[in-house]
């Protein structure tokens, strides 16, 4: 499988800034749940290490990445924002074609730092903790209104 499956009611594709890296994670989509925003992503081909399941790097990188998206989001206009401390714990795995949603609960919103948790979940399975502190910076005009 290397094409996404169907993606789940209420989810679109996420418009990121034009980041290399991250452009290779996707496509990531995401859903409004209250004043909430949940990520979407489904498992492919390319998101597998060898042992066929998604590889722990790629899950954390999503994590990370929907951190740093929700805690941008959060401001207005949106603002750019870098990790500084993450922190994650593997609880299961996920597995090509599983759809993974991270949600995230921010903690504290400062002027300079926000400090956040992140779950990704498959289905009402917990396959992943992340928690994580990140910083405001000023545009470098590199970047796109949420990089992580």
């Amino acid at each position: 499988m290397s094409e996404p499956l169907d993606i789940p009611q209420g989810f679109k594709a996420l418009r990121r800034g034009s980041s290399p890296f991250l452009s290779s994670l996707g496509p990531l989509y995401a859903r409004k749940d209250g004043e909430n925003l949940v990520i979407g992503l489904r498992i492919v081909e390319k998101h597998l290490n060898t042992r066929g399941v998604a590889h722990g790097g790629m899950l954390v990188t999503l994590a990370d990445s929907a951190l740093g998206i929700v805690i941008a989001s959060m401001r207005d206009p949106p603002q750019p924002m870098v990790t500084i401390n993450l922190t994650t714990d593997f609880a299961d795995a996920a597995r090509e074609g599983d759809w993974v949603e991270a949600r995230v609960d921010v903690q504290k919103l400062g002027r300079r730092l926000a400090f956040a948790n992140c779950h990704l979940w498959v289905g009402e399975k917990r396959i992943l903790r992340a928690s994580g502190i990140f910083a405001h910076v000023p545009p470098s005009g590199h970047e796109g209104p949420f990089e992580g």
